[in-house]
């Protein structure tokens, strides 16, 4: 039997070699998403339990704000929700002051919207202050038909 050519066999692993390279990275590039911090603007709350949650108007937001926050003043900063959506990040109460939430990114990609968050925890020594606090992120991004998934290492 004859062997093809070196040429022809290197072109054939070439073409192999890329459509498993195509395929290990599903075909698409990521994106990053532009979004909006209002967790400032919002003011200070208390989630008492982890909320996680995507309002699409300002009625389901208001509803879980105040739902979760009985008693509380709360507060809206204005959201255009024709062309954005809100999400809420909230990890329930925490011991000191040494923990927060950050948004690490939040990127496009393709079949879906995912959010990464970190949450600082304080290591022995920080100057943190011992009482109760409630870390939480409201963000706004661009109105999406795609799925909105969050990522949060360390948490189911």
């Amino acid at each position: 039997m004859r062997r093809p050519p070196v040429c022809v066999a290197a072109a054939l692993r070439l073409g192999f070699l890329a459509l498993v390279a195509f395929a290990a990275g599903c075909g698409g590039a990521t994106k990053p998403v532009g979004f909006t911090d209002l967790t400032r603007a919002v003011g200070p709350l208390e989630f008492t339990r982890i909320t996680i949650s995507l309002c699409d108007n300002r009625a389901k937001l208001v509803e879980i704000l105040e739902r979760n926050n009985p008693g509380r003043p709360i507060h809206v900063p204005p959201i255009d929700f024709t062309h954005r959506i809100a999400y809420l990040i909230a990890t329930g109460p925490r011991s000191s002051t040494g923990y927060d939430l950050q948004i690490t990114r939040v990127q496009d990609e393709g079949d879906r919207i995912l959010i990464v968050v970190h949450e600082q925890t304080p290591s022995l020594g920080d100057p943190v202050a011992a009482r109760v606090t409630y870390p939480f992120r409201l963000i706004t991004l661009p109105r999406t038909d795609k799925p909105v998934k969050l990522k949060w290492p360390g948490r189911p």
